[in-house]
């Protein structure tokens, strides 16, 4: 059994990876971490819980867990480590924005693995370190990958998506409140949200000529969670072409799917599925793609790479069925 350790424990993600670690038959929950809710109830902050566990969040850690996740606020990862030490077997998958990018990768001489599966799932079997992507950046690499690994990106990308209110996390703004949000549409941080970095990195570790620019346009729907991306780009072959190019790309991809027919997002909340749709017009190739950004863009994720991480099945504890009805 996989001994796993969470730290930061109250939120979204957190709540939502405890989850699924209860459900997975080849793990275990160490502790969950929370000083500011060390001695209470699990299921007294995540309610969905009731019933599956009667563990406590606790202000102690155990530094000898086989697996670390780190679910805390960008920026405070990084900080998290230099202050605490763990056994030099303990893999370290953190969700934060910490160490994604190439300049930020190295800690203590230790280079973070770009925890991307269907971008280089050879790494992140051998990583003890990972870097699990940014829910946005998921579904937009995603939507790139085939067309940047031939090499086919020539012109600028532009790029719209919208994601649910728990994309915002638990933290209250005024954007986050019910009466704010309901019945209500805006961008936010247009053009520069700082998941654009991921992406162009990707981007440029598969096509190494990309020269264009992504623009990319972030949105605020007035739902609880889901990311439904659209992209387009040039693209002189046809919508035939397009099909089997990213068909053959993922072809070996245990969750990504190329659909024929439209896409909507409750084919994908609560599961860690990534579904990508094509549509071509004149010279423009429409992609759109879709994920549940508390699991294939964040928990859902760092599940599948501690399983290519322990030599597991890539699937398990992840074969969840979505919220359709």
């Amino acid at each position: 059994m996989i001994n796993a350790g969470i730290i930061g424990g109250a939120g979204y993600t957190a709540g939502e990876l405890i989850r699924l670690l209860l459900n997975h038959k080849q793990a275990t929950i160490d502790f969950v971490y929370s000083t500011s809710n060390a001695g209470n109830k699990i299921h007294k902050v995540h309610q969905d819980l009731i019933g599956s566990t009667e563990m406590g969040f606790t202000s102690e850690i155990n530094p000898n867990v086989d697996v670390l996740f780190l679910c805390l606020g960008h920026g405070n990862s990084k900080e998290f480590l230099e202050q605490h030490t763990f056994s030099k077997d303990t893999k370290i998958i953190d969700l934060s924005n910490d160490f994604r990018l190439e300049p930020d990768k190295d800690f203590n001489g230790n280079d973070f693995v770009y925890g991307l599966p269907e971008l280089q799932k050879e790494a992140i079997k051998k990583a003890n370190y990972i870097a699990n992507p940014g829910c946005f950046a998921t579904a937009i690499q995603l939507a790139l990958l085939p067309l940047a690994d031939a090499n086919l990106i020539t012109e600028d990308v532009h790029i719209n998506a919208v994601t649910g209110a728990t994309g915002a996390g638990t933290s209250l703004s005024k954007t986050t409140h019910f009466t704010w949000r309901d019945n209500n549409f805006s961008h936010y941080k247009p053009f520069t949200h700082q998941h654009l970095g991921e992406i162009n990195q990707t981007v440029c570790q598969l096509q190494h000529s990309f020269n264009s620019e992504i623009h990319f346009m972030p949105n605020r729907g007035n739902f609880s969670r889901g990311i439904f991306a659209t992209a387009y780009t040039a693209f002189e072959g046809t919508l035939e072409d397009a099909k089997t190019l990213y068909k053959t790309y993922y072809e070996d991809a245990a969750f990504t799917f190329v659909s024929d027919e439209d896409i909507h997002l409750k084919q994908v909340v609560n599961t860690n599925k990534c579904i990508i749709h094509l549509h071509k017009h004149n010279n423009k190739l429409l992609v759109t793609s879709i994920i549940d950004n508390l699991l294939k863009g964040a928990s859902g994720q760092a599940i599948q790479n501690m399983n290519l991480a322990f030599g597991l099945d890539e699937t398990e504890g992840l074969k969840l069925k979505a919220n359709y009805f």
